[in-house]
């Protein structure tokens, strides 16, 4: 184990030596020496072979060369010290490997390097990552190499949702877009990167003029089933009750607009008004009044309201939320399927 631990730490050492032959090339000359002789003998130990060259002790005279002249009892513990020591050194470069490698996986399956916390993943988009307690080390490898047909495979939003009412599609908040190619967006009222994005997508002209966007609403739930966003239920709930009593839906549309790109009396904007300010009943008393405020008849607000709590709004939302968890499964919101493609985080 001595020469595969001296193989690694050779060429973890390796760049600073480029860099310091740059100025002393015998140093250079020395050091891809014993590089190559290293390599040979850690080539002989993968092939389970026996090393033909005496590399490792080598290292040993190298490390052990004091101390063999002033305190030659020392020699063998130090010895074995040094055995123990590569093997460690091995054991952790190995495991470091096959970490890269899932997280490598992970943020090429998913888009984020963490598999159970997506949220805790600098490296992967930009989103609010939907975290998980239930999956251990094992079954993380299970989802990345369950879910790499899902990375493969064409993605087509007819599959999730369509213009007609059906019961094993989505129901959209609204859709934006005139383009003739289908794009689903799914956003959480309540997450600051679906503000950005939202933000992104009705700038973006081009991609309107050629996709037509169903506007899913999807409440974030943390791992001890509470909503991560205060009210974002409520205004699901609203806007698929909204939709039904007035037959369009340009109210819901107007009311994802207010959320995110306006400020209340205070000069707070209205989506940490609805996170950190109202309760269930006040967010519902104030999208009320917003819908008297773009006329909405007052008959008709009390339908949205009693349609609201009602069981087959319920249904609806309960059913937008199953079909993302078991046939979309991001990991993060906001997701974007276009093109084909499932794309996780901030539209950009």
């Amino acid at each position: 184990m001595v020469c595969v631990a001296a193989f690694i730490v050779l060429v973890l050492v390796g760049i600073f030596v480029a860099f310091i032959s740059i100025f002393k090339r015998d140093f250079g000359k020395k050091y891809w020496k014993v590089l190559k002789k290293a390599f040979h003998c850690f080539g002989k130990k993968v092939r389970l072979q026996k090393c033909d060259t005496n590399f490792s002790d080598d290292v040993k005279s190298l490390l052990l060369k004091k101390v063999i002249l002033k305190k030659p009892n020392l020699v063998k513990p130090l010895s074995i010290s040094i055995e123990v020591a590569s093997v460690l050194l091995v054991v952790v470069t190995a495991w470091s490997i096959i970490e890269a490698a899932k997280a490598g996986l992970s943020l090429w399956v998913f888009g984020t390097c963490n598999v159970s916390q997506p949220s805790n993943c600098t490296l992967g988009a930009d989103s609010c990552g939907l975290d998980e307690d239930n999956l251990n080390w094992f079954t993380e490898w299970g989802e990345i190499f369950g879910n790499i047909p899902d990375r493969l495979k064409n993605w087509d939003v007819a599959d999730y949702v369509s213009n007609a009412e059906e019961k094993d599609k989505l129901t959209p908040a609204f859709v934006i877009g005139n383009g003739k190619e289908k794009a689903l967006s799914i956003i959480d009222p309540g997450c600051s990167v679906c503000l950005s994005s939202y933000m992104n997508l009705k700038k973006n002209a081009n991609f309107l003029n050629s996709h037509q966007v169903y506007v899913v609403i999807y409440p974030i739930k943390n791992t001890n089933g509470e909503y991560r966003f205060r009210n974002s239920d409520e205004i699901a709930r609203y806007v698929l009750a909204i939709n039904e009593q007035t037959g369009t839906d340009k109210y819901s549309r107007m009311i994802i607009d207010r959320i995110f790109t306006q400020y209340n009396a205070d000069g707070v904007i209205y989506q940490n008004v609805f996170n950190e300010q109202l309760t269930e009943n006040e967010a519902g008393a104030l999208i009320e009044k917003w819908l008297a405020e773009w006329g909405v008849s007052e008959e008709d607000i009390l339908a949205i309201h009693e349609s609201e709590a009602s069981l087959q709004v319920a249904l609806r939302d309960t059913q937008n939320t199953f079909i993302i968890d078991n046939k979309i499964k991001p990991k993060g919101i906001p997701t974007f399927i276009y093109n084909g493609k499932k794309h996780l985080g901030l539209f950009k």
